[in-house]
């Protein structure tokens, strides 16, 4: 091999291009398991973003098992989940272009189910359940078809033969996990109310089905607003089990006939952030044990929790993100991802320990990229208020340069979206791109992540938009203090709620010399007016209500402070994005414009919240790139010049 050239950070050619990303990559989620088939659920940015549900059979044989002209997914929460069901080779789907419920059987072409709404996605459908007894299933439903009016969420049921919705349950603004007993005569349920989220407040409910499948009574089982809920289940037995975070940690609880009783008390995360439906981290091997994930400071174990004696015990295992949970027998199957191994489908033996990848998020062969591959290091960091911060570093790394004797690294940091989500420390080409270039990347977990706990989480009430920007900055200035990397060449990027956080760090801090928003939110008043109904009471808590405290959405808008704003800024927005109206992005190009800052603003048509399309990600990241190539290197000659 030869010696490494000398090269400024910032500087290297990388094999890690933008090309290798979108050809390489598809997502991966919504494991469900039937009759020794495994189903997922592969997002494909080749073809346009277009959902496929795919199933490995018990031979290892592997098909699509939806056809070429449909895409499985739900809108329901904007954020969907739980877009498909299996039952004896028969699929279940939303299919995203009518939202409309579809059935396939094997061989055959998909027939529609649910009635055709008065315009594409009026009617909305997700987290959908079996009730085989009664010849239907039980979905969550969200009606948009009256216009003016906020669309209206309940647990619905439909005949596998198909027809219109009919509600069971309604009330309540937002529904979730609904799930069936064993003996088909009880269902669970999660449901919450404005202003909450539903990791701040939800409740679990328990109704008794009559003999014509209504509700015929109903009780509160767990949770209220200060009490967050997450995955009822009813074990083989009966028995409902469930996590709360009642002790400040998501843990996992079971409903005695009445008497809660906690099962593994820990300073451990065994539950998530609600975003999107059907989200797993436990699931039964027997009626006496359970396999369970869980978090604790950023990293992801597995485990057996034996429900007689409580004793939790390890499995081992390589991978250090666990999600999607599910049990086959004496195997566990779940979406598995580490620091050295992109995510994939999964399937562990819980005897032997022996582990089959199934599938890929990447095709891409790891071995290859020995050398430019970075590893993340956990960072705690102080923060304002004797507080305590996290984060991951990477450090650049490229086996073909070396940086000159002397130089630090400019820095990238990275504000995860939500705000209430984390980054993990599984493999992610959105890193080794910037590193492999001779970036360091700091991702921060800042206060309001998940995670942490629930007093962690909550860090952000009142305060977004000034903790998660101080923590951002304190990180930066921490490594940069350190001598890891040059303070005078940092940019922070994110996206959604994480470009929000960019945004304000751009406009009202000066540690940055440059950034990039992606689908961020600049004009706060203009979000609480037009986003969907998921979200639409979210800023209550991490702002306060609306229009009482006009005063902080007002102050925390970069929109209005365009004129602090002296540094160049990357815009990148979809045009239907229905979380983060293009607007938000628009009025902030428009501001940098009429100022002279240089700005980078692209509108992609046909991408909603999230880009999909395999053209518009790459459009997008080389773009950044060259950014980045111009307006870093130039900071440092511009500061130096002081």
């Amino acid at each position: 091999m030869p010696e490494p050239r000398i090269a400024p950070y910032g500087s290297w050619t990388s094999p890690i291009t933008s090309d290798l990303i979108v050809a390489s990559t598809i997502g991966l989620g919504e494991l469900l398991l039937d009759g020794g088939r495994l189903y997922w659920l592969e997002s494909r940015p080749q073809e346009a973003g277009r959902s496929v549900v795919v199933c490995a059979a018990s031979d290892g044989t592997i098909a699509e098992a939806t056809p070429p002209g449909f895409s499985v997914r739900t809108r329901v929460h904007e954020y969907g989940g739980g877009a498909f069901l299996a039952d004896g080779g028969v699929i279940y789907f939303s299919n995203d272009a009518d939202g409309r419920l579809y059935c396939r059987e094997p061989g055959l072409d998909p027939v529609p189910l649910t009635p055709e709404p008065p315009r594409p996605r009026a009617l909305r459908y997700a987290d959908g359940i079996l009730d085989r007894s009664r010849g239907r299933m039980i979905w969550v439903c969200e009606d948009h078809t009256q216009t003016g009016r906020e669309p209206v969420n309940t647990l619905a049921t439909i005949l596998l033969d198909g027809g219109s919705p009919q509600t069971l349950v309604a009330g309540a603004d937002f529904y979730s996990s609904a799930r069936l007993s064993p003996d088909g005569a009880s269902l669970a349920w999660l449901e919450w109310r404005h202003p909450n989220m539903p990791w701040d407040g939800t409740e679990l409910w328990v109704g008794r089905l009559g003999p014509d499948g209504a509700i015929a009574n109903r009780a509160k089982i767990a949770g209220g607003p200060r009490e967050s809920i997450f995955q009822p289940e009813w074990s083989p037995e009966g028995v409902l089990h469930f996590v709360s975070d009642r002790s400040g940690w998501w843990n996992l609880y079971r409903d005695q006939g009445g008497r809660i009783d906690p099962l593994c008390p820990d300073t451990a995360e065994f539950g998530s952030a609600q975003w999107g439906f059907r989200m797993s981290r436990y699931a039964f091997v027997g009626p006496r044990r359970l396999v369970c994930s869980y978090s604790r400071d950023g990293v992801t174990s597995l485990a057996q929790l034996d429900l007689d004696t409580l004793r939790l015990s390890p499995v081992a295992t390589e991978f250090t993100e666990i999600s999607s949970v599910c049990v086959d027998g004496g195997h566990v199957c779940f979406r598995g991802a580490s620091p050295t191994r992109f995510g994939a489908i999964v399937r562990l033996a819980l005897g032997s320990g022996k582990v089959e990848i199934i599938k890929s998020s990447s095709t891409a062969d790891t071995a290859v990229y020995d050398g430019y591959l970075s590893r993340p290091e956990p960072l705690a960091f102080p923060t304002t208020g004797g507080a305590t911060a996290r984060g991951l570093f990477y450090e650049p790394l490229n086996r073909d340069f070396r940086a000159p004797e002397g130089e630090a690294p400019p820095l990238i940091v990275r504000s995860h979206g939500g705000p209430t989500s984390a980054f993990s420390a599984a493999l992610d080409w959105g890193v080794q791109f910037w590193t492999s270039r001779g970036f360091a990347v700091l991702d921060v977990n800042y206060g309001g992540s998940t995670g942490y706990g629930r007093p962690y989480r909550e860090r952000l009430k009142g305060a977004w938009g000034v903790v998660d920007v101080d923590d951002c900055v304190n990180g930066a200035r921490h490594l940069a203090d350190s001598n890891r990397v040059d303070g005078r060449r940092m940019a922070i990027r994110g996206s959604s709620a994480g470009g929000y956080t960019t945004l304000c760090a751009l406009t009202f801090r000066d540690a940055f010399a440059t950034g990039a928003s992606y689908y961020g939110i600049s004009d706060l008043e203009a979000l609480v007016r037009d986003t969907h109904k998921f979200e639409s009471r979210y800023l209550d808590g991490l702002l306060g209500p609306y229009p009482q405290r006009q005063d902080l959405y007002r102050e925390r808008s970069p929109v209005h402070f365009a004129d602090q704003l002296k540094v160049p800024l990357g815009i990148f927005q979809g045009a239907e994005d229905a979380v983060v109206p293009p607007q938000q992005a628009a009025l902030m190009a428009d501001a940098l414009k009429a100022k002279g800052v240089p700005c980078l603003y692209f509108l992609f048509d046909g991408e909603q919240h999230g880009f999909r399309r395999a053209s518009n990600i790459k459009r997008a990241l080389d773009a950044e790139l060259y950014f980045y190539s111009i307006f870093l290197s130039r900071s440092k000659l511009m500061f130096t010049s002081e």
